[in-house]
């Protein structure tokens, strides 16, 4: 897999370019010229390949959930690495950026519903992301081996967004897009860096075929004197240009059955669970304003719950979950959300994981708790959520935005940052919880799955009937089999789901309906590669493709001195 150029078909200069593009005799100059010059040639990267990025970040939108087109995640990332082979950095990091903006535009069309300005501006910062990864793989497809190198890349991309700024935004990465597919066993060894890794190297192995299919159909038509394509094969010499190619393609064979080789293990203690999804009075941002019926919504389940339990219609969970914001009313100061809970809780005789919103100490701020609420003892241990969401649960710059933006208005409190880890007694198990967006964060996730059951506890209303509900799902699913654990996912709308720790998909709800969902399943204490590593191989990945690029820096500057 030496490096490789596609043959280049940018238009040429035109009436008013020079040697170079620069402007020519009677050209326009300054910015106006430069600009009619870059529209004129699509940009330095020409329409061909401009087209080429945009489609490529195009196809990789339905590669994840809810179209589920998995195959179409590497088929993007192999049109983006040709559009930026033998490229300029300047040029990579431009049709990335296209790439990128025409793949998180669509991707997160669910943030819309807080304000179509705030979902356009967070998909273009997303985007913005690619611009070193356009850059990078522009670079380092000069190496021998560049579907390693380039793959690496797309790591290191993931590695910074899930972390800068404000502690990053990981949604949509590669790996979220394998959920349920050949390559999802290998993230209980490497995590979702490894299964991202893996994807992105499918996308250059078959970007490296291509060329090889390119160079071989040149040969043959120079060595067939301009004759037609069907002798691409009939040479000798053009079947030896063929062999990357076929190295490639079974170099994905491999990597494909490899991962159908990874056992993914269930086995564990049986423990009986419930899933209680109460449901909301109505679609969209607002309904926090109903508190009181969000809350009233999940004591009837579980009431209702306690009922078929007793008529023997369903077997006795040992505990239950409810989701985050089941009770936006503060049970430790409000009697009647207390008695409500506590009722509901005392009637199913188990403890139940309680999502509510609390008052700190000093009443400035709020805590987003998932609290153990014990039948007989009542609130007891709690966890805070570590990861509020910026713009949306805490207000950066508060003092200037508020007054630039008034929707921000509606965060007139900040939400408090807790500082200690989700791991928490529940019933006859340890249970590691998460909230909400937390799940799409590795290193929050790693942190709680000591426990035997992980729980991702949610609040999806707002972005109901979106994309963003199905994504976080196949967030959970990647999880199970990262840390090989039972994941329970309440959600006060729906997705509510029960995951094994193979990732099957043991229950599921619809969305706004109630819904209690009951079942036995593995608690287990076996610790996965995975966990063992911990952050090792995405940094090792990251350092890897960041090697790579200034290895090709260094070999070109030498080749320029010679």
């Amino acid at each position: 897999m030496a490096q490789e150029t596609l043959p280049d078909r940018s238009p040429a200069a035109g009436p008013g370019d020079g040697p170079g593009g620069e402007p020519g005799a009677g050209a326009p100059s300054g910015r106006l010229g430069r600009l009619r010059r870059g529209l004129r040639s699509g940009g330095r990267a020409g329409w061909p390949r401009t087209l080429l990025a945009v489609a490529a970040g195009l196809l990789m939108w339905p590669a994840f959930p809810p179209f589920d087109l998995t195959p179409l995640a590497p088929a993007g990332v192999a049109l983006l690495t040709l559009a930026l082979i033998g490229r300029s950095p300047r040029t990579g990091a431009w049709l990335a950026f296209l790439a990128g903006a025409a793949f998180f535009v669509p991707a997160l069309e669910g943030i819309s519903r807080v304000g179509p300005d705030g979902w356009i501006i967070l998909s273009l910062v997303e985007a913005a992301y690619f611009l070193p990864l356009g850059a990078g793989i522009a670079v380092v497809t000069r190496l021998p081996g560049w579907p390693v190198w380039t793959a690496a890349l797309w790591v290191g991309e993931e590695l910074i967004r899930g972390r800068v700024p404000f502690g990053g935004f990981p949604w949509a990465r590669l790996a979220f897009s394998q959920t349920a597919t050949p390559l999802t066993p290998y993230a209980s060894f490497g995590g979702a860096p490894l299964v991202t890794f893996l994807t992105a190297l499918l996308g250059g192995l078959l970007a490296c075929a291509a060329v090889a299919v390119l160079r071989a159909r040149s040969k043959a038509s120079r060595d067939g004197g301009g004759g037609g394509d069907g002798d691409v094969g009939e040479r000798p010499g053009t079947r030896w240009a063929l062999l990357p190619a076929a190295v490639c393609l079974a170099a994905v064979g491999a990597v494909v059955g490899g991962g159908l080789l990874i056992p993914t293990p269930a086995d564990g203690r049986a423990v009986t669970v419930a899933v209680v999804q109460g449901n909301v009075p109505r679609l969209g941002l607002d309904f926090l304003g109903q508190r009181k019926a969000v809350l009233d919504n999940h004591v009837k389940a579980t009431h209702e719950l306690a009922e078929r339990v007793r008529a023997g219609r369903v077997a006795k969970p040992e505990l239950v979950v409810w989701p985050e914001n089941a009770s936006d009313l503060d049970p430790y100061t409000e009697p009647d959300a207390y008695n409500a809970i506590d009722g509901a809780v005392k009637d199913i005789g188990v403890p139940v994981l309680v999502g509510a919103l609390t008052d700190t100490p000093d009443g400035k701020k709020v805590e987003n708790r998932g609290i153990v609420w014990d039948p007989r003892t009542g609130p007891g241990d709690y966890y805070v959520k570590r990861h509020p969401v910026p713009f949306g649960e805490y207000l950066p710059f508060r003092d200037v935005l508020t007054k630039l933006i008034t929707r921000f208005e509606r965060i007139p409190r900040d939400f408090a940052k807790g500082d200690r880890s989700g791991v928490m007694g529940l019933g006859p198990v340890d249970i590691g919880d998460v909230i909400c967006f937390e799940v799409a964060y590795d290193k929050e996730v790693r942190d709680v799955a000591r426990g035997n059951l992980l729980v991702v506890q949610t609040n999806n209303a707002t972005y109901g009937k979106t994309s963003l509900p199905p994504q976080q799902i196949a967030m959970s699913r990647l999880r199970a089999v990262e840390h090989g654990r039972t994941i329970l996912v309440a959600a006060t709308s729906g997705i509510s789901a029960i995951v094994a720790p193979d990732g099957r998909m043991v229950d599921r709800s619809r969305e706004f309906v109630p819904a209690v969902q009951v079942a036995s399943v593995p608690a287990r204490t076996a610790r996965t590669a995975s966990d063992r590593l911990g952050e090792a191989p995405e940094w090792a990945l990251a350092l890897l493709g960041l090697g790579a690029v200034c290895a090709a820096a260094w070999t070109a500057r030498k080749n320029e001195g010679n």
